[in-house]
């Protein structure tokens, strides 16, 4: 199947030619079809596999068919997609305007964490679609700055994300001033129980697409399992990426403040490295991201939830330098590589304290992850395992949650509420 076998008006036609496309990927194949039949939709799709693409093209194609760009006076926002992160929301506004960039329609992006007068005088000229992270958009919502009465398509991207993150009560207030009478697509990685329930409520005889089976992880993503001590962790990362002459390596920490210490701990090795995470302002995490893609870094850091909407098609090495409590979080960082048909390397350093979070992993995944063991890194078999300290939990080790479903309660210390 090719684009042109979808139905698409030509002018999302040539903007999708402009990018060097020509055939859709499994999500858009299946989801295009079906959103332009007017139907809700609950989506099954993890990153990399083109949902972006899956839901501005039908949503843009819609927006032509009815007709909306020919009206008069001011425009009204018709589109709204909703995204845990501001990285996210940054990305999907960006691919929406390269795919409407030969229609007239216009978006805008609002997020926290950055001023709010430049997304105050685009809302009083009016837009068409709006990408939102729930907290700044309440925010509007509850200023009276921004008008949702006309919103014929609502998204919500990365939806199970949004409830791990603690925003299930935010989607319900931004539910409550949407239209009832709306098309509602809903794209999630994992279906929790609570993704089952959030799709009860608010979608209306939903359509299921899946493309991929859920939390599996990219066949295409060489992983890999070196055991080492916690202490020599640093060591072994310098050691891997300079004697692999690694020039592009996305590394997770668990928190911000580790994902600093590293940060500088490797420049100290002469290594450049930048830190992306929550208490970053949205400045220096956009500077961050650009100079990694740009190659005048060699290493980004990175905590969960600011790596959601980090895109980038040749991405070779990600690095778990330590393994993340909940087990479906391996699947969405590993996933930061392979993409596009690329091939990549996921490496995990995981020392005895990290063992149960790796038998949670491997557990999700249905498959043991190979085993290396570095000379010169093997671990001392005397080091017993200690409680892992998760940051604002001292003492407690945090068990992980092999397949089963995310807290929509939150995981607000890693990140806020005003995204």
């Amino acid at each position: 199947m090719t684009f042109n076998d979808l139905g698409l008006n030509k002018l999302l036609l040539k903007a999708i030619k402009e990018q060097g496309y020509e055939n859709p990927t499994p999500i858009q194949e299946k989801a295009i079809p079906v959103i332009l039949k007017r139907k809700d939709i609950l989506a099954g799709a993890q990153t990399g596999t083109g949902k972006t693409a899956g839901f501005t093209l039908p949503m843009l194609e819609l927006l032509l068919r009815s007709k909306h760009h020919e009206h008069k006076g001011k425009r009204k926002i018709k589109a709204l997609v909703l995204t845990p992160t501001r990285e996210l929301a940054a990305q999907v506004g960006e691919s929406i305007a390269l795919y409407a960039k030969h229609t007239v329609f216009t978006s805008t992006v609002i997020f926290g964490g950055v001023k709010i007068n430049p997304q105050l005088v685009a809302l009083r000229r009016g837009v068409d679609i709006v990408v939102a992270t729930p907290g700044r958009l309440l925010d509007h919502i509850n200023q009276k700055t921004i008008d949702l009465s006309g919103v014929d398509f609502l998204i919500l991207d990365e939806a199970d994300r949004m409830l791990d993150m603690g925003f299930v009560n935010d989607i319900k207030k931004v539910m409550a001033v949407l239209p009832s009478q709306r098309q509602t697509l809903l794209f999630s990685a994992t279906y929790s129980d609570d993704i089952k329930k959030l799709s009860n409520k608010f979608l209306q005889s939903p359509t299921l697409i899946e493309v991929a089976r859920t939390n599996a992880s990219s066949e295409i993503v060489k992983q890999a399992i070196y055991h080492v001590d916690k202490a020599r962790k640093r060591e072994l990362l310098t050691h891997l990426i300079k004697e692999g002459n690694w020039k592009q390596v996305l590394v997770f920490t668990r928190t911000k403040h580790g994902a600093n210490r590293l940060t500088g701990q490797l420049e100290t090795d002469g290594i450049t490295a930048a830190a992306i995470h929550g208490n970053k302002s949205q400045n220096a995490r956009t500077k961050a991201l650009a100079d990694f893609k740009a190659g005048k870094i060699r290493v980004l850091v990175a905590t969960d939830i600011a790596a959601r909407g980090i895109d980038i098609d040749q991405l070779p090495h990600v690095v778990n330098y330590e393994l993340p409590n909940v087990s479906e979080d391996y699947v969405h960082r590993i996933g930061r590589t392979g993409r596009a048909g690329n091939k990549g390397e996921a490496i995990s350093l995981v020392c005895v304290d990290e063992d149960e979070f790796l038998a949670g992993i491997e557990k999700l995944i249905k498959k043991d992850i190979p085993k290396v063991w570095l000379k010169g890194f093997k671990p001392d078999p005397s080091i017993k395992a200690e409680p892992i300290n998760m940051g604002g939990n001292r003492g407690a080790r945090n068990k992980p949650r092999g397949g089963g479903s995310r807290n929509g309660g939150g995981n607000r210390g890693n990140g806020g509420r005003r995204r």
